[in-house]
This record gives C-alpha cells, structure tokens and sequence, in this order.
C-alpha cells in the first residue's frame, strides 16, 4: 500500500526559497568578482587618506576589471555580428552563470582531491606516538627561520623610518605622514625615535633632499606588512612552544604508574573552575594517553568510508540506469518512503562533509606570505579577503555537485522532474550544450587521479625538490629539521624553567623578608625625604627638565641610598641638553640614580 506524503513542519512554500537563493547567488558574485578584490587593494594601501586608498585601489583593479569587460565586450560585438546567434538577455545571463561556475568547478575538484585524502589521514597519523610531537619539532625549525627572518626584515624597515624621521623636520609638509608612520611602529622603535628627535631645527628644502610622497607610501605599506609579519610570528612562536611542551608532557606521561597527568609548567591563563572540577588530572590522563588515540583511529576510518563513497558517487553520478551514486541512492530510497527528516539529514551530512573537505584545504593553502590564513587573529587583512573570495566561489559549484551527486539536477538525471530553486535560478543549461553535457558530468572524474596523487605525496615531494621544506618521514632535510627544532624547544624549555625558579626564589624572598624590607624602604624613604627639603631650600634653579631614570629597580635604588656618601653638586655644571643625559638621570633630591658616564663625577 502506498504511503501518504504529510505536510513536514519545515516545509517553505513555494516562491520563498528562489527568492532566497537569488539573493544569496548574486550578492556573493558581487563580493567575489567586485567588492573583495577592491577591498584588498584598499587594505593593502599604504595611503594616508581614505581617498589616498580608494585611489590606489582602482588603479589596480583597472586591469583586473578591464580584462573582465574585454573578453565580455568581444563576445557581445561576436554575438552581434553572427547571424547564426540570436541571444536574449536571459541566455547571457545563463552564459554568465555557466562562466562563473565553470571556475569554481574547476578549483572545486582540485580542493576537493586534496582533502578527502589528507582529512582522514591527518586523523590517523595524529593517533600515533610520537607523530606530532615529531611535526611539532619540525614547525618549530621552520618558524625559527621565519621568525628571524621577520625581526631582520623590521629592522631594515626601521633603519628607514628613523633616515626619513630625522631628515623631515616638524614643520615640513609630510611630516604629518611621518608621524602616520610612527605610529603604526612598535612602541620601543617609537621611543628610541622620539629621543633622538630635535624638533627645534627647521628644515632647508635647498640643502637637504626630502623622500617624496610616493616613497612615504611605499614606506607606509612595508611598515605596515613588516610589522603584521612580526607580531604574528611571535604570538604563533609562543603558541607552538606550548604546543611542544604539552607534547612532551604527553610522551611523559604514558609511561607514569600514577595514572595521573603532570603538567612540566602551569598554565599562564586562568581556567574555568567547572572544567578544573571536572578535567582532573585523572581524567586528562585517561584521555591524552588512553582514549584520544583510539578516538582519533575511529574517526579517521569514519572519515576514510565517507570520502570512499564521495570519489565512487564523483565518478558515477552520470548514470541515472542503473543509479551508481550512493548518495543518489539513498535520497531515492527515501522518496519512496516520503521520509521527509530522513531526506534533511542525509543532505545536511553530506553537504557538510564536501564543505569540509574543501574549505579545510582552503585554510591549509600557503602561496609563500602573499596569502596565509593564521590561527589566533594573526591573519592579515589581504589574506582574510583573498580568503573570502575563495568561499564566495566554491560555495555555487559545490551546490551545483551536491546537486549532480544526489540526482536532483534535471540536467544530468534527465528526468522530468520539478526542478529544485536553485536549478531554477541558474537558468537553462542547453545554451552551452557542451558545458552541461561534458564539462559538469565529466570533470569531477578527475578527483580519482587528485586523490591518488595526494596519497602518494606527489605536491608535497615536489615542492621539497624545489626547495620549499615539508614533512616527510623519509627525508634527510626532514630529520635534519627535526633535530634542530628539538634542540630549539630544549632550549626554550631551560630558560622557561629558570624563569620560573627565578620567580620561585624571589616570591619566597618576599615572604621571609618581606616585613624587614618594608621597614627599611620606609627608613630609606624618611630620610631621602629630609635631604630632599634640604637640597630645595639651598637650589635657586629649576630642575624640572631632569627626569628620574627608569632603568633602575627599586632593590637597586635602596642600595645606593644607603651604600653612597652625601655628595654636593654644582646645577650649574649639568648639560642642558637632555638628550645627553639619557643613561646619566639626575635626581631632584641630590642624588645621581646611574652612575655609569664619567661625567657625573666632574664637579665632585
């Protein structure tokens, strides 16, 4: 007997969702092919006005956007000339479509490839011992390198910014540009520039040569991409510090007969009190040395099934007699029953999975450090747009394959069936024959050959004979990596731990002694307050220009109140120039708080 088919309490009414998608189609086309790319330029401009910036980026756009209106120019006068074509604005509008998808399709397969490989096997290798301890090791060589490479690179850029300072006075025209500059530097190149600054000197455009405005921008942009470089490889050298330390704590503790887990350093933030109740030490053991491995192999073999059924589904999904796509199959077994949630969740998984595979890829990609999506908020702007730019492509073909997959696009299954909304949307395919019967149905084969070559590391043994380092266990450069990160993190380890003996010592100090040295700051302090009052009733002269030095700790600057003599002094004497008296502070009080230039002692 014949089921009845019952309304579902998620059914949309019909004309909702073509509007929907209709929206969602073009306003993601418009970010791609428009607005990102102008949004990148901008970001990556180093003018000092937004005008400045707008400019800058229509410029560069101007042949990225006249190449788009060239080839759609020649073919409109193609078209207008052919007698043979007679097409109306919606067929354009089609050809337009199938144009755009055709590029997503094309970049689709080849993420795609990658990940349904690299996925479950990413998974697998991170159940074994000693695997990303090992990688760990390996990164940790690599952004070594990096990260001097960073530090040498603001320095030189620096270097600049301190030759354009000192030559552009304060009442120059650009110097307004400069101080834009500055500020995007970091703060102790902003305070070893403003020392030496002598804002008191005029500038001479007859006999000194000024940088340009051009230059100043060019300036501003290295500025800007030397120092993103340098903030992120810090915060991701820190990051994978603490990586490898929790690491080795792992390997540490697989061998321990307490079954519980021992941190070599505690952690600097504050943890959630319901995750300390409930993660104990235990617990975090049972996990990171018994379960984890075994949760990872599991998963990895899910993983491994899911992208098994994708590549036959890939390969397969053309024949509609008889249906070889499993997820065709699945969707049609479902129909029958009118198993309407059934349909929902078989869709939303396997849309998800496909999602996964390609914009995980997306986030592993690295084309050197022109574009690089970094975890913790280090990703530059350029990148997080060129990133956008990606997902706003793939998302339309990636519906698109869904749909081929599953059988739900009349174009490939060939029956006469109502079309979905975004089927409608995209127009009818005949137009470009050879597109709808060739190219969609027969190029998605090619992630058979994709997944091969990701298996067998073909990408990554490549770009290690061309130079670029990978992780390769069968490599000599690899090990060689290997041993230099280890002895990185080692060392990283002893100052850490020195560190925190260091801090041990002083905590314990302060508890033991701390009453006494309380008791003698307070001594200290009355009497450097009588002297004080002393020296100001025989000084006529203002001291005010004469700062306190801050190089000196309190410990120290109890020492030498009480170890040094009464010493007089001539005011008279002192430079006033306080730029020379930058490691030499003077002292209201009529004490000298650092002693290391002779010419302190000159009037004593």
């Amino acid at each position: 007997s014949k089921q009845k088919c019952f309304k579902p309490w998620s059914y949309i009414p019909n004309g909702i969702m073509p509007i929907f998608w209709r929206v969602v189609y073009w306003t993601s086309q418009f970010l791609t092919w428009i607005l990102l790319p102008f949004m990148q330029s901008y970001a990556r401009s180093g003018g000092f006005s937004i005008t400045g910036k707008i400019k800058t980026a229509l410029i560069e756009n101007a042949i990225y956007y006249g190449t788009y209106l060239l080839i759609f120019g020649a073919f409109l006068i193609y078209v207008a000339v052919n007698p043979n074509f007679n097409l109306q604005w919606n067929q354009l509008q089609t050809i337009g479509i199938a144009a755009a998808n055709t590029w997503g399709l094309f970049l689709l397969v080849l993420l795609l490839g990658y990940g349904l490989v690299e996925i479950p096997r990413s998974h697998w290798n991170g159940a074994k011992r000693g695997y990303l301890l090992m990688k760990t090791y390996f990164k940790a060589a690599k952004l070594m390198t990096e990260k001097a490479d960073a530090e040498e690179n603001l320095e030189d850029i620096m270097e600049e910014v301190r030759k354009v300072s000192e030559s552009i006075k304060y009442n120059h025209p650009l110097r307004k540009c400069v101080d834009t500059i500055l500020k995007k530097c970091p703060t102790e190149y902003q305070e070893r520039m403003g020392r030496n600054m002598d804002d008191y000197e005029d500038f001479d455009e007859r006999q000194n040569s000024y940088p340009s405005e051009k230059s100043l921008v060019k300036l501003h942009k290295q500025v800007i991409y030397s120092v993103q470089r340098h903030r992120r490889t810090q915060v991701q050298w820190q990051i994978l510090l603490e990586q490898a330390f929790y690491l080795e704590d792992v390997a540490k503790n697989e061998t321990s007969a307490t079954r519980q887990f021992v941190h070599t350093f505690h952690s600097q933030e504050a943890e959630n009190k319901i995750i300390q109740y409930f993660y104990t030490p235990t617990v975090e053991w049972y996990w990171e040395c018994l379960l984890r491995p075994w949760f990872y192999r599991v998963l990895a073999v899910v993983l491994a099934m899911f992208s098994v059924i994708v590549v036959w589904s890939e390969c397969t999904f053309f024949s509609t007699k008889p249906v070889l796509s499993l997820f065709a199959v699945f969707i049609q077994l479902a129909e029958k029953t009118y198993n309407y949630i059934y349909i929902e969740m078989a869709c939303f998984l396997t849309i998800f999975f496909l999602s996964i595979c390609v914009y995980s890829t997306v986030f592993r990609i690295r084309v050197f450090n022109y574009y690089y999506l970094a975890s913790h908020h280090q990703t530059d702007a350029y990148s997080l747009l060129f990133s956008g730019m990606l997902f706003c492509r793939l998302t339309p073909p990636l519906c698109l394959n869904f749909l081929g997959l599953t059988h739900m696009d009349v174009t490939i299954s060939h029956i006469n069936t109502q079309p979905t909304a975004y089927t409608s949307i995209m127009g009818s395919m005949k137009v470009l024959s050879f597109i709808a019967d060739g190219f969609y149905i027969y190029y998605p084969m090619l992630v058979v050959i994709l997944c091969i070559a990701t298996y067998f590391s073909l990408g990554t043994r490549c770009l290690n004979l061309l130079g670029f380092q990978q992780f390769m266990g069968d490599s000599e450069m690899t090990s060689d990596l290997i041993d230099e990160g280890k002895e990185l993190i080692r060392r990283e380890k002893r100052k850490r731990q020195r560190q925190e003996e260091g801090e041990n010592r002083r905590r314990e100090w302060k508890e033991r002694y701390g009453n006494r040295d309380d008791s003698t700051r307070n001594r200290v302090v009355h009497t450097d307050q009588k002297e004080s009052s002393f020296s100001e009733t025989n000084t006529n002269r203002p001291l005010s220009k004469y700062t306190r030095s801050n190089g000196r700790t309190e410990r120290d600057r109890i020492e030498l109140l009480q170890d040094a003599e009464p010493l007089d002094f001539n005011a008279d004497s002192l430079n006033d120039d306080p730029l020379e008296l930058d490691s030499g502070r003077y002292q209201p009080g009529g004490r000298y708080l650092s002693m290391s230039r002779s010419k302190v002692f000159d009037d004593v």
